[in-house]
């Protein structure tokens, strides 16, 4: 599943290019499980709008829509999408080759067209006229601008491994499996270890390994581990720099003893026995 840095990725290569575009055509396919709103209701409430701005909220990225690009103040309305395990959302062109398993086609002014695609349909994809609902918000706190004491107070008074607790969407929002065994690795912690039992220092080394680890994968576009592209269907590169993540049985990057695997939490979880204690 993408993680808040291939979202983020995402997000910002959407607003790039259609900030102030229009939608002025809307298509669905037939297959009911990526709407969570209706598709007739998403095609009249998107059709018209303008793209005031696109941005991530956890691992959701939100269009703020409005009538037009001169619209001030707050938008009207939001299409919020979810890339569930294989969803993609790209920007491309008409005579663009259709993908297998495209589930929505905006036509927009410019002449470009906003797809997404996904082969498990997993995804989802909301419309949310503000007028009748309130804004989306994720549930839990963003990790790159989490404060020290916010992120001790998630973390400190819970007696479940902290791995599982990263894991936890109410707590965090945004991160995932790759992205929770690299921030351990970096601030030299075992996934087992229970959060509450964690010292204050521990719990800002984790905080501060966690910002780096995801601020340092959105420069690089991402971790492509699977069906991840980003909005022009470009692969991430951060995979090549994982410490732990999928390395079972080769040599640590520090200190070259093997990678281990364990289930945690229902999730495969990678580590190194030697740096992380």
């Amino acid at each position: 599943m993408p993680e808040l840095p291939e979202v983020e990725t995402i997000a910002r290569g959407v607003d790039e290019r259609l900030r102030g575009d229009r939608i002025v055509e809307t298509w669905f396919g037939s297959h009911r499980e990526p709407f969570k709103t209706p598709p007739a209701r998403q095609a009249r409430g998107l059709e018209g709008r303008v793209f005031l701005a696109v941005h991530r909220t956890g691992k959701h990225i939100v269009c703020e829509l409005g009538a037009s690009v001169e619209d001030s103040g707050a938008p009207a309305a939001q299409w919020i999408v979810h890339l569930g395990m294989t969803g993609r959302l790209l920007v491309s062109t008409p005579d663009a080759p259709l993908a297998a398993h495209t589930h929505a086609r905006l036509s927009l002014a410019s002449g470009r067209e906003l797809r997404f695609v996904d082969p498990r349909r997993f995804g989802r994809l909301e419309f949310r006229n503000l007028s009748r609902s309130p804004a989306f918000n994720a549930a839990g706190a963003d990790p790159l601008t989490v404060t020290a004491a916010e992120f001790a107070a998630l973390f400190h008074p819970r007696m479940l491994p902290i791995k599982a607790a990263l894991l936890n969407q109410k707590l965090l929002s945004g991160v995932g499996n790759i992205y929770a065994d690299e921030s351990l690795f970096r601030a030299g912690i075992r996934p087992r270890r229970l959060s509450g039992r964690l010292t204050r220092s521990e719990i800002e080394a984790l905080r501060l390994a966690l910002r780096e680890v995801l601020e340092h994968a959105i420069r690089l576009g991402g971790s492509s581990v699977s069906d991840y592209v980003n909005s022009d269907g470009v692969r991430g590169f951060f995979q090549l720099e994982h410490c732990v993540y999928l390395r079972t049985g080769l040599p640590c990057r520090r200190c070259h003893t093997p990678i281990r695997r364990i289930l945690l939490a229902g999730r495969g979880t990678h580590y190194c026995p030697q740096c992380q204690r």
